[in-house]
């Protein structure tokens, strides 16, 4: 299991270089989904299946979608790649401060950090997230609507930012 998180956890730091380094929004998105995807792969192997379960089905249901249109706004006829050279030399230094990142803070890991907290108890009869879904439902009501709000307001955010100068949301591009 410690080998499987620590694929995960590469990968993941994959997908955000990948999202960092690239300009064009079409290839962006492709290392946003990745690095969403296996966020959620994280947090599934941490024992928080039900929150990882939401985050992905709110992440990618509701923001990709204003993403995607956004980036069908700003559409490039010919965009850059990976495999193009200042791509390239964007991930190469992002690649090398995770190196030295690692680097520098390499002595404090241990494979017993890796257990998940439920692993420990020996009768446990729930895990973690299932108590967590509970206190989320009550306590956390004004949250959720705090938080539908500054979805909506980002929402308008990004298609006043992409709206350009033409009026509508159909234009010439």
């Amino acid at each position: 299991m410690t080998y499987f998180m620590f694929l995960l956890l590469v990968a993941l730091v994959v997908g955000l270089v990948a999202v960092a380094s690239n300009p064009t929004p079409y290839f962006a998105a492709l290392g946003l989904v990745v690095a969403a995807g296996v966020g959620c792969g994280i947090l599934v192997g941490y024992g928080g299946s039900f929150l990882s379960l939401v985050l992905f089905l709110i992440y990618l249901g509701g923001m990709l979608v204003v993403f995607a249109y956004s980036a069908a706004l700003a559409a490039e006829p010919f965009p850059e790649a990976w495999g193009s050279r200042s791509v390239a030399g964007y991930v190469l230094v992002y690649l090398l401060g995770v190196v030295l990142a690692a680097g520098l803070f390499w002595g404090g890991w241990y494979e017993g950090s890796w257990v998940v907290v439920d692993g420990l108890k020996e009768f446990s009869m729930l895990r973690g997230d299932v108590s967590g879904v509970a206190v989320m439902y009550s306590f956390g009501g004004a949250m959720l609507v705090i938080c539908a709000w500054v979805l909506l307001l980002t929402l308008l955010v990004v298609l006043e930012l992409t709206r350009g100068l033409s009026r509508g949301t159909l234009r010439a591009v």
